[in-house]
């Protein structure tokens, strides 16, 4: 379902920035890569539905 405010980066949350599911990017599991420059990240979902970003 596309509402209003959704954009190709997700949706916008109402202070204008960019809102994304961390379901949709760990593709259903638990662990996602995230790159920002030279440097890579680890965005894990715990048991308990917590996020944790760790280098």
């Amino acid at each position: 379902m596309m509402l209003s405010n959704e954009t190709s980066v997700g949706i916008r949350c109402g202070e204008g920035l960019p809102v994304h599911d961390a379901t949709a990017l760990t593709e259903g599991g638990d662990l996602a890569r995230i790159r920002l420059q030279d440097q890579l990240y680890t965005l894990r979902i715990t048991r308990a539905g917590k996020l944790i970003l760790t280098k």
